[in-house]
């Protein structure tokens, strides 16, 4: 049965850095894309990040774009979140998530598209 395990979040100052993590198992990570949602109190979840399966092409959205950066290590079947120059706004649960398929994209990394979710971990960014 695949479970996706969510760890590394906190509590940091805007301006500071967090590095979250999800631990795969029941699947090989390296052929399916795997990727973070948020939810911020009162907001509907939303896409921050993507990383396709096999090339590892990422995919980001805007308001994260050039200060989070996604990656995986096939070996130790973990995918990471580096997030740095948090915002207040980055506050939020982080879901790990992966579709049942290799495709990472703006077009394809929507909720509806996901078929697991780990249970997240919650990320507050607060001076």
């Amino acid at each position: 049965q695949l479970q996706l395990v969510e760890s590394g979040g906190g509590t940091v100052r805007p301006g500071g850095s967090l590095r979250l993590s999800c631990t795969a198992s029941g699947f090989t990570l390296d052929y399916y894309a795997l990727g973070w949602f948020r939810q911020a109190p009162g907001k509907e979840r939303e896409g921050v990040s993507c990383i396709r399966g096999g090339d590892g092409v990422t995919y980001y959205a805007d308001s994260v774009k050039g200060r989070f950066t996604i990656s995986r290590d096939n070996a130790k079947n973990t995918m990471y979140l580096q997030m740095n120059s948090l915002k207040p706004e980055d506050t939020g649960i982080y879901y790990c998530a992966a579709p049942d398929s290799p495709y990472c994209s703006a077009s394809v990394w929507t909720p509806d598209g996901v078929d697991h979710w780990g249970k997240g971990t919650l990320v507050t960014v607060s001076s």
